[in-house]
């Protein structure tokens, strides 16, 4: 059952909930095998003074807002649309699919701390899985598509390049297919997707997709993990 079959107003559906929180207690989850340790990118952007922002695509916003929370260096990650018109931005018209929207995550970062390469490659490696095509784990839609908007020409450089040295490297068992972009707009999602994950760990959902992506980030990126999530209600942006 997809993430959007869930009702918003209920945290368990009860049935489905049962029997994921019994798979979360006997298996790893899907989330935790899908991880890849791969190599860091060969190109990055220089760094510069002031707070850069890209976005990224990668399946249900949730685990992708909560895996760069816990990114030292990331001053703010918001659950939002992008890829479609802002009068198409809203979570049940995005969740038909017909939009072009896919559910994103607006990553706001200080160069000096993180570089734009080292956010790829933890997009790449533990906040979702860039070789499905328009679906994510349980979600399926162009909504759940991996794809990065970039907001400079050098962004969108060294991007294209990365998965270019991915592909090579044959790091994956089948090609990536994320999409590289400029970013045209970006429209936060409702005031409840965002930090959901913090908000709901033991949702069924949360658990058995979400958590195993933050618990990898601390695993394989322990220099750059930090314990106290970046929440969007008391991040202070000032760029």
């Amino acid at each position: 059952m997809s993430r959007s079959q869930f009702s918003r107003l209920s945290l368990c559906a009860a049935a489905i909930g049962a029997l994921a929180i019994t798979a979360f207690a006997i298996v790893p989850s899907r989330a935790a095998e899908e991880a890849v340790i791969i190599p860091a990118p060969a190109q990055d952007v220089q760094a510069s003074d002031g707070l850069q922002t890209v976005v990224v695509a990668g399946g249900c916003f949730w685990g992708v807002q909560g895996v760069f929370q816990h990114t030292s260096g990331v001053v703010n990650a918001v659950s939002g649309y992008a890829g479609g018109s802002k009068g198409t931005a809203d979570y049940d018209t995005v969740s038909t699919g017909s939009t072009g929207h896919a559910e994103s995550v607006q990553i706001k970062y200080d160069p000096k701390k993180i570089s734009y390469g080292k956010i790829l490659q933890i997009f790449f490696s533990v906040a979702h899985d860039p070789t499905q095509l328009n679906r994510q784990g349980p979600d399926t839609g162009t909504q759940y598509r991996s794809a990065i908007f970039t907001t400079s020409d050098e962004q969108k450089k060294v991007a294209d390049a990365y998965i270019a040295q991915l592909n090579a490297a044959k790091v994956y068992k089948k090609p990536i297919v994320t999409k590289v972009g400029p970013l045209e707009g970006f429209y936060p999602a409702e005031a409840y997707h965002q930090d959901y994950l913090t908000l709901h760990p033991s949702q069924p959902y949360i658990a058995y997709n979400d958590i195993p992506k933050v618990e990898n980030l601390k695993k394989i990126f322990a220099e750059n993990y930090t314990e106290k999530p970046t929440l969007v209600n008391s991040a202070k942006v000032t760029n």
